[in-house]
């Protein structure tokens, strides 16, 4: 750190000292924990790296078609030659379209994202992950605000948002040569790792926030941070993560040294071993976010605890809850449970169940989720979906909203 933003660091206020502190404590705490044995790291099934890998990792794949890697194969074996020589990347294009049946709001949305990620293998033990994206709506609304323009307290197409060019990712990581621990540092999306299971991806499994990240939690937007996760002995492992409370990807900087306000996370977990790590998985995350200096964010704090198994590399049952006291949360409380299928040739249907709590609207919102990921070949999956909300809490005018939606992913 250089002496300008060292200065900026002892200048702050109490509070935000504090907050340094017990984030830097409680990340020191998981590091000094560390037990011998190699683990997966903080690469979860939204992340650059599950999005590289061909498959769920566990299954034997059959692919139905081999398109388009079968009509551009100069192409793909260039890529091919890169990936020999440590250097991996994709180009895809993810589309959704969303129709409801609210009386209120424009009542369809659609909206793409265009992304070029990939990572860079330095070294045996370190690596550099970028993700550069374009997301924007085809109409007047983007599908992740379709819900809430139809008077539902709820995000039915989560990361489909007009947030335009976005530098998602570009990070460090380095691991320990057994595989002890894993570091990430950098421009990070802590909800690559932050209580994931292996359905939490809205680009290839549940749409809405409900069956993703813990709608309790007040994650940021992709900043500035650092990420550490061990091995507690065979079974056991802890991640921690610090990083900026006002991250603002599309225009990425390093106010974090001056402002200090943070968001925190600690994730204490089991897990059968650690090559299913997001398959088999048991996990309790407290997190914490500072309030803004400007006053446009309260701050927040809570807890989430997920549960989810993977049975005979097919089914994964999971019951997920969370708790949050503040005002950013979606929801104040929040319990979702469901069922995974995995086929062979890497189709996915799920099928969620969420019961939920918005802090000072009266009444409980229920959500259902049901789709069937497609997959023709590993570079072009079709998803339709529906979703049914119950009790939409801003609209006092409707019983319930039906939302039909259908993704689209191909990758070159």
């Amino acid at each position: 750190m250089d002496q300008e933003r060292l200065s900026q660091v002892t200048k702050m206020k109490p509070a935000k000292q504090n907050a340094l502190r017990w984030g830097a404590a409680a990340f020191a705490l998981v590091l000094t924990c560390a037990a011998p044995a190699g683990a997966r790291g903080l690469n979860g099934p939204s992340s650059v790296e599950a999005d590289l890998t061909e498959g769920d990792g566990l299954t034997d794949p059959q692919y139905r078609s081999q398109f388009p890697r079968d009509v551009a194969p100069g192409w793909f074996a260039w890529k091919d030659e890169l990936a020999e020589q440590g250097f991996r990347f994709n180009i895809d294009y993810l589309t959704l379209g969303q129709f409801s049946n609210s009386n209120l709001g424009v009542g369809e949305a659609g909206g793409g994202i265009a992304r070029f990620y990939g990572s860079w293998q330095a070294s045996e033990t370190g690596s550099l992950t970028f993700k550069l994206e374009h997301r924007h709506a085809y109409g007047a609304v983007a599908p992740q605000f379709l819900g809430i323009n139809g008077g539902a307290v709820s995000l039915t197409g989560t990361a489909f948002n007009d947030s335009g060019t976005l530098l998602t990712n570009l990070f460090w990581t380095q691991r320990a040569a057994n595989g002890a621990w894993t570091l990430q540092i950098g421009q990070i999306d802590v909800t690559d790792f932050v209580d994931i299971y292996g359905l939490v991806s809205p680009y290839s499994g549940f749409q809405n926030l409900s069956f993703n990240t813990n709608p309790t939690i007040f994650t940021p937007n992709q900043g500035l941070g650092i990420a550490g996760g061990v091995r507690l002995g065979s079974n056991m492992y802890a991640v921690a993560s610090i990083a900026d409370a006002n991250a603002d990807p599309s225009s990425p900087d390093f106010d974090v040294f001056s402002d200090g306000n943070l968001f925190k996370s600690l994730e204490i977990g089991y897990t059968s071993g650690f090559d299913r790590i997001y398959f088999d998985n048991i996990h309790l995350t407290l997190w914490h976010s500072d309030a803004a200096d400007d006053g446009s964010r309260d701050e927040d704090y809570g807890a989430a605890f997920s549960a989810a198994w993977f049975i005979d590399n097919q089914w994964m049952p999971f019951i997920r809850a969370g708790r949050s006291k503040g005002t950013e949360a979606l929801f104040e409380k929040s319990l979702s449970l469901g069922l995974g299928y995995y086929g062979r040739n890497t189709d996915l249907a799920g099928i969620g169940l969420n019961w939920a709590e918005a802090r000072n609207i009266a009444g409980t919102q229920f959500t259902a989720e049901a789709f069937y990921r497609f997959s023709i070949s590993p570079g072009l999956q079709i998803t339709p979906s529906i979703q049914f909300i119950d009790n939409p809490l801003r609209n006092q005018g409707q019983s319930s909203l039906t939302v039909l939606g259908l993704r689209g992913r191909i990758v070159f």
